[in-house]
């Protein structure tokens, strides 16, 4: 079963057991930002569009649900920034038609200043923004935004959507050693939540190879002091379970998951031992043999994502 919009289920340590759809070209966003785990954005774009239409993603979808998958929520993210679709408010509709699973929409927050944006969103139950940048030149150094964007709309954007949204608002901040896990800088971030209502606060770090070979994780020490002067929640502690395919054949079950997800060799030796397989050295050295797959050692082990 090859699904060009669905995909998953894929372990969430935030939300759980995730079944994604990605409306969206691959590597299309507002932001080509330092750490991203897809590498630097192909289509920068600032405009709504509507990439797909919702009838062919929700075929996608009905086909899933007959199999009758255990997930926990539908996640609107995919290979970019999905609030570019502008079908997402009739997207949200269509899948609350068809389950009571909540859904929510992982989104960089660049469009929440757009009033059209923020009604479609209203309908998710969780929306889970990023918030990066505390100033126009943070924005610049780590999210690398399209030319079109100001820090101070983005800003009021969260601000302004998170006063009239009433489901879950969880903000992540991808914090990156010697870029901004400084006083100086967490001390804007302070400022910043200040005027946000939110629900959670997850405090994140480059786990998987970033787009640029100088973005360097934060310790663990540290995020426990950041963790402790936000209040926020760092994403290291939470566990979250396996990887999951209805695709039969190996392979193509690990490419369609790092269509979109990159995995580690010790998540595919997981994935691979989960389904009975036992020679998994031969397997990973066919996988290096794919032209379609970039591997990267990163942190000391390989993580593997699709060109």
């Amino acid at each position: 079963m090859d699904m060009k919009y669905v995909y998953g289920p894929v372990p969430s340590r935030r939300l759980g057991v995730s079944l994604g759809i990605s409306p969206i070209p691959k590597k299309t966003c507002n932001y080509s930002c330092i750490y991203c785990q897809l590498g630097r954005t192909d289509h920068m774009k600032n405009t709504r569009q509507m990439f797909f239409s919702v009838e062919d993603i929700m075929a996608e979808f009905d086909e899933v649900l007959r199999e009758k998958i255990h997930f926990d929520v539908v996640t609107i993210v995919g290979e970019g920034e999905p609030t570019l679709y502008l079908g997402l408010g009739e997207l949200i509709d269509e899948i609350k038609k068809r389950t009571d699973k909540p859904v929510a929409v992982i989104t960089n927050g660049a469009l929440l200043y757009d009033l059209q944006l923020q009604s479609e969103l209203g309908k998710a139950d969780i929306v889970l923004p990023t918030m990066d940048a505390y100033d126009e030149e943070s924005l610049k150094r780590i999210n690398r935004p399209h030319g079109s964007l100001k820090f101070e709309d983005i800003k009021r954007g969260l601000e302004d959507f998170s006063k009239k949204y009433q489901g879950q608002l969880w903000i992540e901040i991808m914090l990156i050693k010697d870029v901004n896990d400084d006083d100086e800088s967490l001390g804007k971030y302070a400022e910043m939540l200040k005027r946000i209502n939110y629900e959670k606060l997850y405090l994140n770090t480059p786990v998987r190879p970033p787009a640029e070979s100088d973005v360097s994780v934060v310790d663990h020490e540290k995020m426990d002091h950041v963790a402790e002067l936000l209040g926020g929640i760092s994403i290291d502690l939470l566990s979250s379970e396996g990887f999951h395919s209805e695709i039969e054949d190996d392979h193509a079950a690990i490419l369609s998951i790092i269509k979109r997800h990159p995995m580690n060799q010790f998540e595919i030796e997981g994935f691979l031992a989960s389904r009975g397989r036992s020679d998994i050295d031969a397997f990973l050295n066919e996988l290096k043999q794919d032209e379609k797959v970039e591997v990267i050692n990163y942190k000391g082990y390989n993580t593997y994502r699709l060109k």
